[in-house]
C-alpha cells in the first residue's frame, strides 16, 4: 500500500523557514517522481515542486522558484521541501503525492498527475 506522510508545517513570520518531509512507503521509492502541492483557503490546490526519480530533475512554481528547494534522500525514502524567505501569501494546507512515474513530465503542477496523496501539513506565515 503506497503511503505519504507529510510533515514539518507550523507557524512561522514572514522572512523565515520551513523544512517539510515526506516520507514514503510501500512502493518503490526510485519509480515514482514525488511533488508537493498547496491549497490555500477557497483556492484550488497548486502544483509548488516536483522532483523526478528517473534523473534528479526538479520543477517548481513561479511564484516559489529562488525561494523553495526541493530534494530527496533514496535511503530514507524521504523527499524534503526548504522553504525560505516564506511570505504570508505561501501560506496553506500543503501535500506531498507520488505520480505513477518517474518522472515529473510537462504537466507536474496538475494535481491530476499525481496517483497518490498524503494528509496534508499547515504552514501559516504571519506578517
Amino acid at each position: 500500500e503506497v503511503q505519504l506522510q507529510a510533515s514539518g508545517g507550523g507557524l512561522v513570520q514572514a522572512g523565515g523557514s520551513l523544512r517539510l518531509s515526506c516520507a514514503a512507503s510501500g512502493f518503490t521509492f526510485d519509480d515514482y517522481a514525488i511533488g508537493w502541492f498547496r491549497q490555500a483557503p477557497g483556492k484550488e490546490r497548486e502544483g509548488v515542486s516536483c522532483i523526478s526519480s528517473s534523473d534528479g530533475s526538479t520543477y517548481y512554481a513561479d511564484s516559489v522558484k529562488g525561494r523553495f528547494t526541493i530534494s530527496s534522500d533514496n535511503a530514507k525514502n524521504t523527499v524534503y521541501l526548504q522553504m525560505n524567505s516564506l511570505k504570508p501569501e505561501d501560506t496553506a494546507v500543503y501535500y506531498c503525492a507520488a505520480a505513477d512515474d518517474p518522472s515529473c513530465g510537462s504537466s507536474w503542477y496538475k494535481a491530476e498527475t499525481m496517483g497518490y496523496w498524503g494528509q496534508g501539513t499547515l504552514v501559516t506565515v504571519s506578517s
